[in-house]
């Protein structure tokens, strides 16, 4: 398993990323950056797209909005100007609902769904500095995507502000998305060869 690539030098801020060469890909995570390389693998990239696209569908006409990456979330600790926010995460599907947090950099605030598909090199950050970062910040649904397993753990945030076990979706199973009344995501369409 490889990790991904982790620049220690310093606590980086939004301002240093947004002078990094535009031919890499970043995330700060706490002021520590991870390279987003290699690119996604073809599987990553198809399940983003049905994703995406059964996600836009629902949502045309909605007060909701759906994004994929490359889409900037600046996630501040408090009042901080944007230059200083030492969190920027790019997931892969993120819902947002509320359209004041939206802007031309990307998304200030905290999305109410995000989805990370697993790469071998994004694993550990997924599942772990994701998470936990997630569910700090109160992202009300995060699903995390397994596209060898064709399995989908989907955690909702409860009332004391923790994930709970996830619910755990195979790919004949359809999942009912918590956040949208009326939703449901069949992973046949998601998972097909």
């Amino acid at each position: 398993m490889s990790f991904p690539l982790i620049k220690r030098e310093s606590e980086y801020t939004y301002e240093d990323y947004l002078n990094w060469p535009d031919d890499e890909r970043w995330e700060l995570i706490n002021g520590i950056a991870y390279d987003m390389t290699p690119a996604p693998s073809r599987t990553h990239q198809k399940i983003s797209r049905e994703l995406l696209t059964i996600f836009n569908t629902f949502l045309f006409g909605k007060k909701c909005e759906v994004y994929n990456a490359p889409f900037d979330v600046r996630l501040p600790e408090s009042n901080e100007s944007d230059n200083e926010i030492i969190t920027v995460v790019q997931p892969d599907i993120l819902v947002i609902c509320d359209k004041s947090k939206l802007d031309d950099k990307g998304c200030r605030g905290v999305p109410d769904l995000i989805i990370e598909i697993l790469s071998p090199s994004t694993i550990h950050k997924d599942m772990r500095e994701k998470f936990f970062l997630y569910e700090r910040v109160k992202v009300k649904e995060y699903w995390i995507v397994h596209p060898e397993d064709k399995t989908v753990m989907v955690f909702m945030l409860e009332q004391d502000a923790k994930y709970r076990k996830p619910d755990i979706y195979f790919d004949e199973d359809k999942i009912r998305v918590g956040i949208l009344d009326g939703f449901e995501v069949d992973l046949k369409s998601v998972f097909k060869e």
